[in-house]
């Protein structure tokens, strides 16, 4: 029976060659899966301990440790760790930051530093050029500062220690030599662009300890050891000399196991949460694969279905014709899924190779067990469990029965306990879909008490699960319905033509078989419209709400802003109207605290055009707050006479009052007069703001307030635009920081087109599987109707007509597919989008069409390109010899 089998199979290898490929798709996408969850995973492990550098272990506090006296560089033994036999370097884990300035271009940028160890192999970032600080005064710099500030080895640098970083408040500088630059390659100081390296004194002073500061005194958790080259006895005899060194409290651990204790302090497996996630894309994936292959195989036991009689005819056991599809669907499973294992690491590889990061992941190949086990064995037991519904029906007739046509037999079955159970599966998921908006809309009209976080979730779990039983139920259905539906547009579409006629017709021949062709494009389909609509109303839903919330479009600050940066702004496109408007800080008294208040100066002209309001004039002594806060509650009860002190300096800036602390030592207090603005929010860092009249800073003798610069839009460009647009105008500008609405609205939209792209991209994977499930069921119609097309041929019809209803077949398919899927990925997107937003406002319910219409798009021209192989055999094949095999 194995040569039997292996013959057959052999003979039908054409027919198995698309089940082949979704396998491999499927399988590939799985495996990918497991080698990014590795690369993932050695990324983070790398980057959590980039402080390492070439070093084994680490000595820091025991877990049972009390916190004692301060731990230093003295208190840890950092000299005694050095001093002992097999200790080949030893570095504290502290790092300060400094700004250098220096070169022709006279430029200064701000860098990590920290102190030169006693072994460069201990050092967290590695020599590029040059050499490393050797005694007070050298200094090696990143290599990407000496290219911003154009600076070369043997420059002088002032490195200048803030007096807001300074431990002593005061400012300090150093003028050094540069005698080496630096790459930060693991990543260790990646946000400062990486570090500088001084001599550990010079980094004592560096630190703003001041002239006397001693390295002995700085403040440390961590200290580094690098282990001398040796046997693994002798390193295991320097870890226990440093164990006896260590005074009490602290403990000696290997950087593995550190390694795991922080992955496990940043969140506890992120990575097997990211690799899971993805990984159900992947069982979807190979669900959709199931239907290819459960097609295939049904149609190749139709056609050995006189091969299999006579076999039954000559002895064959229906368990040994059971065991020959069964075992030739293992052997499809098993070779095409080590191919697809292939593919996903020559994939991989040649991502690493490319340099590809993905923020902050680098795709190192890090082969496991699961990157070959799980997909092979996924994908033989998928594709196993595909055929056997195949297999049995090679084994539930008589040898004469086998000899009737496919047909005959297939009507037989009614499969009244599936309709039964869908029916059931959308009652049930309507009614928890039901329920749970119910619940909601009652929560948000007052008519019962407001919904906390865990029952929001309750109810959108139970939401979620209504539209899983839904979607589900229209599947099971979908024998029933699908071939109603196709029948309905198929006879509107037969009036244009003989192909279009021949086309619908041959859709009804074999109605179950179109049908779980079109389930497996509904679900890609399905899927990515849901997705897409509701990225659409979560944008437009946040957008009205930001809307209503601030009255101003954007909020720029920045350093010393002036009418030269105006200007910039308003040349920019998309920007309706801009203006500068004076800030400053204030405080009020409640109580026995003391608040904080933004106060802006903005005129009523300027009111109308920047925030689109229209108020009562602000007149001298005037305090206008928005309506939120002018209540009595507040102490600022409209009409009341509220004390301010003006220029008060007791927080260190404020975003929305400049990025740069007010130096103010004039502090003047004045009464304002409380009125109620009809206006809505103003991004500020204080919880309180107000409008003012225009040159009340002045009259109070205050000179020193910043400015802002406040945009209103025009409404014709996009807010990731607009925003972008402006900080390029300004990016000679220090500290420029963008907010408002739109600003909100841009971030806002950003990680929902992110989020959208990742998953559309995961769900792909289904939708290519399905329709290459499409070009399947033509491929496989075309094999059962050779005798029907050469019938057609012999009786005048072209091989455009043929061609054409190929193509008519695939259009209807998946055209049916993508209609159905299109209104239920709209429907349950509406749903989601109530469930989730309809807290933070009206919510809306847009039609995603750019989305919709790129579906269409693509199922039309992959329909189309689906027929084109099996067209191509129809056609190509005489009617004689069609005939003849037929």
């Amino acid at each position: 029976m194995w040569t039997i089998t292996f013959k057959l199979m052999k003979r039908s290898m054409r027919m198995l060659i698309p089940a082949g490929i979704a396998i491999i798709i499927g399988t590939m996408f799985v495996a990918s899966t497991f080698l990014f969850g590795n690369a993932l995973d050695h990324s983070l492990r790398q980057q959590v301990s980039a402080g390492f550098g070439d070093a084994q272990y680490a000595v820091s506090a025991s877990g049972d440790s009390s916190q004692g006296e301060p731990k230093t560089v003295a208190n840890m033994h950092l000299k005694q760790i050095r001093s002992i036999n097999g200790v080949a370097g030893a570095r504290p884990d502290t790092a300060g930051v400094i700004e250098v300035s220096g070169g022709s271009r006279h430029e200064h940028s701000s860098t990590a530093v920290i102190g030169m160890a006693n072994s460069s192999g201990v050092m967290p970032v590695k020599l590029s050029s040059g050499l490393w600080p050797a005694k007070s005064g050298e200094i090696a710099i990143p290599d990407t500062m000496a290219t911003l500030l154009s600076l070369h080895i043997g420059d002088t640098v002032d490195s200048t220690v803030s007096a807001d970083r300074s431990a002593t408040g005061q400012q300090d500088s150093l003028s050094m030599k540069v005698v080496g630059t630096t790459t930060d390659s693991a990543g260790a100081y990646a946000y400062y662009g990486g570090a500088a390296i001084v001599a550990e004194q010079d980094f004592a002073r560096m630190t703003g300890l001041g002239v006397s500061a001693s390295f002995e005194d700085l403040p440390i958790s961590t200290i580094y050891v690098e282990l001398a080259p040796a046997s693994e006895q002798q390193q295991e005899l320097t870890v226990r000399k440093i164990k006896q060194e260590l005074p009490k409290g602290l403990e000696i651990n290997d950087r593995a196991s550190i390694e795991n204790k922080m992955m496990d302090s940043l969140g506890g497996g992120q990575v097997n949460i990211t690799t899971t996630f993805i990984l159900a894309f992947g069982v979807l994936a190979m669900f959709v694969a199931a239907i290819v292959i459960a097609n295939t195989f049904q149609v190749m036991i139709a056609q050995r279905r006189r091969t299999l009689a006579l076999l039954r005819t000559i002895g064959a056991r229906k368990s040994q014709l059971y065991g020959s599809v069964v075992v030739e669907a293992a052997l499809l499973g098993i070779v095409c899924s080590v191919i697809g294992v292939g593919c996903a690491l020559l994939l991989i590889l040649l991502l690493g190779l490319s340099g590809i990061n993905l923020a902050g992941a680098q795709f190192a190949l890090i082969i496991t067990w699961p990157v070959f086990v799980v997909p092979i064995l996924f994908g033989v037991i998928i594709t196993m469990l595909a055929s056997m519904g195949s297999a049995r029906a090679a084994t539930g007739v008589t040898p004469l029965e086998a000899l009737q046509p496919i047909e005959g037999s297939a009507k037989k079955h009614h499969g009244w306990f599936s309709l039964v159970l869908s029916l059931l599966m959308l009652v049930l998921g309507s009614l928890a879909i039901v329920m749970s908006i119910l619940r909601v809309r009652e929560s948000l009209t007052g008519q019962t008490s407001a919904l906390s976080s865990d029952q929001s979730l309750q109810l959108l779990g139970v939401a979620i699960c209504g539209v899983m039983v839904v979607f589900v139920g229209v599947l099971l259905s979908s024998s029933r319905w699908m071939p109603w539906l196709l029948k309905g547009i198929g006879a509107i579409v037969s009036h244009t033509g003989p192909a279009a006629t021949v086309a619908s017709a041959n859709i009804q021949k074999n109605p179950r078989r179109v049908a779980s062709t079109g389930a497996a494009l509904l679900i890609g389909v399905t899927l990515v419209s849901c997705l897409g609509t509701g990225a659409a109303s979560a944008k437009q839903t946040m957008s009205d709400a930001l809307d209503a919330r601030y009255s101003v479009d954007i909020q720029i600050t920045g350093s010393h802003l002036d009418t030269a940066d105006l200007n910039k702004v308003k040349k920019v496109r998309g920007v309706q109207a801009a203006g500068l408007v004076p800030t400053m800080n204030s405080s009020m008294k409640q109580g026995d605290q003391q608040t904080m208040m933004s106060l802006y100066e903005v005129s009523q002209n300027e009111m109308s055009q920047l925030m689109r309001v229209s108020t009562a004039a602000t007149h001298d002594g005037d305090l206008l707050v928005p309506q939120s806060l002018a209540t009595s509650k507040n102490g600022l009860a409209p009409g009341s006479s509220v004390r301010l002190t003006l220029g008060d300096t007791n927080d260190n800036g404020d975003e929305s009052g400049g990025s740069s602390t007010q130096n103010t030592t004039d502090v003047v207090s004045r009464d304002f007069t409380v009125t109620a603005g009809n206006y809505r929010g103003i991004e500020s860092n204080n919880d309180y703001y107000a409008l003012v009249a225009p040159g009340t800073f002045a009259k109070a003798g205050l000179s020193d307030s910043e400015n802002q610069i406040w945009v209103s839009s025009n409404g014709n460009q996009q807010a990731g635009t607009l925003v972008s647009n402006i900080q390029d105008a300004l990016s000679d500008v220090d500290g420029v920081s963008v907010g408002g609405s739109i600003a909100v609205r841009s971030q806002w939209e950003q990680i929902v087109n992110v989020l959208l792209m990742i998953l559309v991209a995961l769900l792909a994977v289904a939708v290519v599987i399905a329709l290459i499930g499409v070009a399947n069921t033509l491929s496989l119609s075309v094999i059962e109707r050779l005798r029907e097309s050469a019938t057609l041929r012999a009786i005048g019809m072209t091989r455009g007509q043929l061609r054409s209803s190929l193509a008519i077949e695939a259009l209807l398919i998946s055209g049916c597919s993508v209609i159905v899927g299109l209104i239920l990925g709209t429907v349950f997107g509406w749903v989601g989008s109530y469930l989730v937003f309809s807290e933070f406002g009206t919510v809306a319910y847009p039609l995603s069409w750019a989305m919709d219409l790129t579906i269409i798009g693509v199922a039309v021209v992959a329909a189309l390109l689906a027929s084109v192989l099996p067209a191509k055999r129809a056609v190509s094949t005489a009617p004689v010899e069609a005939l003849a095999e037929a």
